[in-house]
């Protein structure tokens, strides 16, 4: 556990999704539990929490990231809302929750920490329970990038965690995913087209 997060004097006996939440809200890096795989993840408005997610993570900034969220209301202060057609936007949002990751033209103001080198962001609307449950806690999105470092396979279980991730890691919900085979299928959500199968 970072010791830079002031945690209240009662964290030790709050629910650990609360736990999570408090953790969350003050910068730290997540693992948790998402439809098939273990993500890692942190407040998406908090700049130095994603910065220190690529750094665990290895992850080039230009490649953006994912976020996750429990509705879509959670979603419109990172995505274009207005760039969904009327004709498509019963489409759009009839694939969720489910593990379907569609891109979505960004809002002008997301910031490129999110959306790397594109001008559309990545976003999922979850049923996975405690994803739900922080998200509705935290009433945001988390990030989400698979809980591996870059190059190796992503854990399916908590137990699973490479000890070197977990090391650089502020807190762990230890539940269980959805139990899907394959991690989220990523798609152009106004054509359809598969950019991950």
């Amino acid at each position: 556990m970072s010791d830079r997060l002031n945690l209240p004097s009662d964290f030790a006996s709050l629910p650990p999704i609360e736990q999570a939440a408090q953790i969350f809200q003050q910068g730290g890096v997540l693992a948790y539990p998402t439809e098939a795989v273990f993500g890692v993840g942190c407040d998406p408005d908090n700049q130095q929490a994603v910065e220190k997610l690529l750094q665990i993570k290895q992850r080039p900034i230009e490649k953006g990231l994912i976020l996750l969220a429990a509705n879509y209301s959670q979603l419109l202060p990172y995505i274009d809302d207005k760039s969904i057609p009327q004709d498509k936007r019963y489409t759009v949002l009839s694939r969720w929750p489910n593990g379907i990751t569609q891109i979505i033209k960004a809002n002008d103001n997301t910031p490129r920490f999110l959306t790397g080198q594109f001008d559309a962001i990545a976003v999922r609307i979850t049923d996975q329970p405690d994803v739900v449950a922080l998200c509705n806690l935290t009433n945001k999105p988390i990030v989400s990038t698979s809980a591996n470092l870059t190059g190796e396979e992503p854990a399916r279980t908590w137990q699973e965690l490479d000890p070197k991730l977990l090391e650089k890691l502020d807190f762990v919900i230890k539940g269980q995913t959805l139990g899907y085979q394959q991690p989220s299928q990523i798609i152009n959500a106004l054509t359809g087209d598969v950019i991950r199968a």
